[in-house]
Order: C-alpha cells, then structure tokens, then sequence
C-alpha cells in the first residue's frame, strides 16, 4: 500500500528556468548549464564512491569555478553569488501544485528527498511557494552520501516509519530513480527534458510528462491491487 510518495526537487518540481537566465549572461552555450549540473552531479558521484563529502553548495561552487575556468572567464565572488543564489528562489513547474493536491485529497504524504542542505531545501519550498504541501523534507546531509547511493532513500524511509515497498519515488531524473529501485522503492519518471531514459538503468514503474497524471497513474493502480 502506497503511504509516501517522495519527490526530487530540482528539475523535477522546481523550474530551472531562472537558473538559465543566469548562465545565458556569461555562456553562448544552449547546454552550458546542463554541463555544469552533469560535472556537480560526477563530482558527488565520485565522492560517494570514495566515501567522502562536502555539502551541495560546495560542490556547486567548484562545479562553477572549474565551468568558467575551462571557457577562460573570469569569475567573480559577484557573479557567482548571483547564479547560485538563484537556485534558492527557482519556481515550482505550474503542474506541481495540482499534483500535490491529489495526494493530499488522498491522504498520501508527500515527502521532498534532495541532495540539497536541508537549510536550503526549506528555503527553496518556501520560495516556490509550496512548502506548507509537504509532512516532511530530507537532505542527504543526513547520511553523508548523495543520491542516487541507496542510503538517502534507506534513512529517509525509516525516519518516517514506512517499509521502502510502501513508497514511490518521482524524479525526472533517470539515475535518481535508479538509485531509489535499487532502495526498494517504487518509482515514477516526469519526463521534464527531451531525454531518454537510460536502457541499462532499472526502468520506472509509471512514466508520464504531466505530473497530475503521473500521480493519477499511482493511484489508480494502488486501487486495482485493492
């Protein structure tokens, strides 16, 4: 029985939108900020695997540094300030809040689990607005390793007193997913990006590019089994 439904936060319910705004000032490069989150994402991999960490924003921020240095630009504590500050204050995608709304209609958590400080995760909810949606968020602060390692979705499953077989993970994010099937989860892919999923990654349960109908897959099928 469906009793939690954990949710990614970046790109899978908060817009990148202001984020690119903020990379288009320096970079003539259409794939420029898919490139810097592609070398966060490695570096948090790597260190992971190495058993080791440094918080999001410090990874971010050598992410960032090595991105203008690679391209020759100058980097000031200005301008680096302004673009990650923008991921604080990145906007909830228009289909978020219907979404939440089933859920809470039907009386299933609805749990953030990021890679992002659990400081910066509140902050983002409440500037996007939707933070009064959510029972719960988690950080993977909490554990010390990044997702998609099996960790995060482990504790956070036994912080809030469910069996992982319970839960469903929504993502947009491929390798996320894969990390939360492996926990045990069940999972669900909101296509946000023209991308496509991973053939050798464990494949999602329900997949949708509408994030109300993705829940509405969920529950419909957590009926059928009633």
């Amino acid at each position: 029985m469906i009793k939690a439904v954990f949710f990614d936060m970046n790109e899978t319910l908060l817009n990148l939108s202001l984020l690119k705004i903020q990379f288009d000032k320096h970079f003539n490069d259409k794939y420029v900020l898919k490139y810097w989150f592609t070398k966060l994402l490695y570096s948090s991999s790597i260190m992971g695997i190495m058993d080791e960490y440094r918080n999001f924003g410090e990874l971010a921020d050598v992410a960032l540094e090595n991105l203008f240095f690679e391209n020759n630009k100058p980097l000031t504590t200005e301008t680096k300030k302004e673009i990650l500050g923008e991921f604080r204050r990145l906007p909830a995608y228009e289909d978020v809040r219907p979404a939440l709304n089933i859920l809470k209609e039907k009386n299933i958590r609805v749990v953030a689990v990021s890679n992002s400080s659990l400081t910066m995760i509140k902050e983002q909810l409440m500037n996007a607005g939707i933070i009064d949606e959510f029972h719960s968020y988690y950080s993977v602060d909490n554990v010390k390793k990044y997702k998609p390692f099996k960790d995060i979705y482990q504790s956070s499953a036994k912080q809030e007193g469910l069996k992982t077989e319970d839960i469903v993970m929504v993502a947009t994010h491929d390798w996320d997913l894969f990390g939360a099937k492996k926990a045990g989860l069940r999972t669900a892919y909101i296509k946000r990006k023209e991308e496509i999923y991973h053939p050798y990654y464990l494949q999602a349960d329900f997949k949708s590019s509408s994030l109300p109908d993705l829940i509405q897959q969920i529950i419909d099928t957590e009926n059928n089994r009633i």
